[in-house]
């Protein structure tokens, strides 16, 4: 054996050519970056100085001196003694070695890291071997037990082992070491506090990431009848879900039995992963590789080309934080190019693209968007979350929500979840932007703010509601933030009375949920946008009924399928709702609605299913709809309540105002998607895409055009957050 793991270096080394600057050669700016991660963890997980190594019991009367020549000798006989050299390797006169990384636990058990042996037969017996081996007593680092790694080469034929006296490479720190052993011992003292990586994050105050696809592996057993879970406001923590749902199980049992370091890092672990008593971090690769072809586009393929990092560490107990850095180009289906092009900012940049944020010209007819998010989770007691970062949310339990959507482009926001009894309440405040042309001061995006209370009450073992309120307001007069919106628990509506009429734009709302059984579940929600009783009973329609409903319908494990998933969904909303005659108080942020990605003035039935088996995963999904759009023509101008970014204001008429009125436009589109879970630790996927899209205006005009077109893509993504491509 050689001394203080000397051939696991070398080993480690020769892997090191799969190293992120060689395996993904297209992130240049990472580079460094991996670098640097991956030499700190492969440093910091080999021991190279500690007090004392493992003990066997034949070697506790050894003196400290002899210990480690005790160890190598012991361990070597009992491989010698019980190693049994398989039949084809003896039949095969076979002369070499087998390769083995092991550690030596906390507990003091032996666990096998890595073996290489040219026969299949030498891995299995050396494992066999080394489950045999007696617990001994662990290495000690100032009398606390740490782990520690060895490696060794089993030469082919045995050998019997020759037992010495003395080990002289045995760094061992005496008092005559004086002040730099005494340096030397603190810088090693962090690496002997490390220990193997323990799936921290699934008990963590981390969320997780928010997608309808794999939030239905959980749906079920979050609303199986008599929980006290609440399922509205997303993303979900953690330490929330694992009450019923074991997510480190479910890793667990997807794990691909592989021994290479790249196989692992490939399959089924975080590229790096590193933890200690008291902190643990993981760092990996995003990744959103797309090709396709578009029939209806004039250009050749679609294609994207996202690269990134994502960081997720906890400090202590109570502390965690994440990040995630997007770099990406690409070019999408025509539909979906206009619309982005439609979203356009203030400036010289052609476009927004939907969800993530404003976009540059690339090359000739793509774009360059790069994107960040991240936020601080803070947990002081069991009952309380504070969240401030830079992302989304989502209050709802449907695909869409009509109260607050995850379809705009991330933004600031700061969250408060408190949970006690049969009570969830979330405060979420939130700093906007409107980016528009006419609103821009000095080159500047004019800044809003919206607050949002949410609060979710289990009423009986099958139903709960939630009452919602919510408030926008600008930064009018020099208001800036406004503090009387800090209070968690004052109305909002009663705020706004007393800052002004115009002084803000509030809206209220309300959700329902109900536990037919475990396996079916009905669910809705309510907006109110104004109310005025008179115009509400006098049945003329008046363009003062702003409301919109949801109606839904989740059938878990249906026709007693395992893990397939069948939703429906309808959602309406009457015309002019979330706009405001003040038009910088708009439901919005950076041109994209804030609640539903229609706008306003729609109607839509979804019909999805999602079923999963192992590794694999497949979802299918119909949108019927009817929406009424503006002209956008000289002849005619007017606001017909679709486009929340116009005054209502410049409505054409006060009563007989019904959905679907202007340019009326009808819709139909199904997305199909298949594919296989790379990576379920790092939710990297492949995956094949179908969409088919038939959008049918009433009148062509410049801002409205026809569309039929079938969009096939096939791609590879760590999957993170929602694409919306149902515009």
């Amino acid at each position: 054996m050689y001394n203080n793991g000397f051939l696991f270096l070398r080993l480690v080394k020769k892997i090191s050519i799969f190293q992120p600057s060689n395996y993904f050669v297209f992130m240049r700016y990472l580079l460094l970056f991996f670098m640097l991660s991956l030499s700190a963890l492969l440093n910091a997980q080999t021991l190279t100085t500690y007090e004392k190594p493992p003990v066997f019991s034949e070697c506790k009367s050894k003196s400290v001196e002899t210990l480690k020549s005790c160890f190598n000798y012991t361990l070597n006989n009992f491989i010698f003694s019980n190693f049994k050299v398989p039949q084809v390797v003896a039949k095969n006169s076979y002369k070499g070695s087998v390769q083995v990384v092991f550690e030596v636990d906390t507990e003091g058990v032996f666990k096998i890291i890595y073996t290489n042996a040219i026969f299949e037969e030498l891995k299995a017996e050396t494992k066999r071997v080394f489950n045999a081996l007696p617990k001994v007593n662990p290495a000690t680092y100032n009398s606390r037990p740490i782990f520690v790694q060895y490696s060794i080469a089993i030469a082919i034929p045995l050998k019997q082992p020759v037992e010495t006296l003395t080990d002289k490479k045995l760094n061992i720190f005496t008092e005559s070491d004086s002040l730099n052993a005494t340096l030397s011992n603190e810088f090693d003292a962090v690496n002997n506090s490390l220990k193997p990586y323990e799936n921290t994050e699934y008990n963590s105050q981390l969320n997780i990431p928010f997608t309808h696809g794999y939030y239905a592996r959980f749906d079920a057993e979050m609303n199986a009848l008599g929980t006290n879970s609440h399922t509205a406001a997303k993303p979900f923590l953690y330490n929330d879900v694992k009450r019923y749902y074991d997510i480190e199980a479910e890793k667990q049992s997807l794990t691909k039995d592989v021994e290479s370091w790249i196989g692992k890092k490939l399959y089924n672990e975080h590229l790096v992963q590193v933890q200690a008593d008291d902190y643990w971090f993981t760092v990996d690769p995003i990744l959103d590789l797309q090709v396709g072809r578009d029939t209806e586009a004039e250009f050749g393929s679609t294609w994207n080309n996202t690269r990134g990092v994502f960081i997720q560490a906890g400090f202590g107990k109570r502390f965690n934080v994440t990040a995630s850095v997007y770099e990406s180009q690409g070019r999408f289906a025509d539909y979906f190019n206009q619309f982005a092009e439609s979203l356009k900012a203030f400036g010289p940049d052609p476009a927004i693209i939907p969800g993530r944020g404003i976009a540059k010209r690339f090359k000739e007819n793509s774009y360059d968007y790069p994107v960040a998010e991240a936020y601080l989770s803070y947990t002081p007691a069991d009952f309380i979350n504070i969240q401030f970062g830079h992302g989304k949310n989502f209050i709802g339990d449907g695909y869409r929500s009509l109260l607050q959507s995850d379809v705009a482009s991330p933004h600031p926001f700061l969250k408060l979840n408190v949970n006690f009894w049969k009570i969830k309440y979330t405060s979420t405040w939130m700093w906007l932007r409107d980016v528009r042309d006419e609103v821009v001061e000095d080159g500047a995006f004019l800044p809003k703010y919206m607050a949002n209370h949410y609060l979710s009450l289990n009423v009986t073992k099958r139903l709960n509601i939630g009452l919602f309120e919510s408030v926008m307001w600008a930064n009018a007069n020099g208001r800036g933030f406004d503090i009387n919106y800090l209070n968690p628990v004052i109305l909002f509506r009663a705020i706004e009375f007393q800052t002004g009429q115009d002084a803000g734009n509030a809206i209220l709302g309300l959700s329902a949920k109900y536990k037919w059984n475990n396996k079916v579940n009905l669910y809705g929600q309510f907006i109110l946008d104004e109310f005025s009783l008179s115009d509400i009973t006098g049945g003329n329609k008046s363009w003062k009924n702003k409301f919109g409903y949801q109606l839904g319908v989740k059938y878990f494990n249906a026709f007693k399928v395992d893990n397939l998933l069948l939703q429906a969904e309808y959602n309406q909303v009457r015309p002019y709702t979330y706009s405001h005659n003040s038009v910088t108080l708009n439901y919005a942020n950076f041109n994209q609605p804030m609640a539903h990605l229609w706008g306003s003035n729609f109607r839509e039935l979804v019909l999805i299913g999602r079923y999963n088996y192992k590794r694999w995963f497949g979802d299918a999904k119909i949108i019927l709809g009817e929406r009424g759009l503006d002209f956008n023509t000289p002849e005619d101008s007017f606001a017909y309540g679709g486009d929340i970014y116009s005054s209502e204001n410049n409505r054409p008429l006060d009563t007989g105002v019904t959905i679907g009125q202007g340019n009326n436009t009808t819709s139909f589109m199904t997305e199909i998607q298949v594919g296989y879970i790379l990576n379920p630790t790092t939710n990297l996927k492949l995956f094949t895409n179908i969409i088919y899209r038939d959008f049918n205006p009433e009148a062509i005009t410049s801002s409205t055009m026809a569309s039929n077109t079938l969009w096939f893509s096939i791609g590879l993504r760590t999957d993170l957050f929602n694409w919306y491509n149902d515009f």
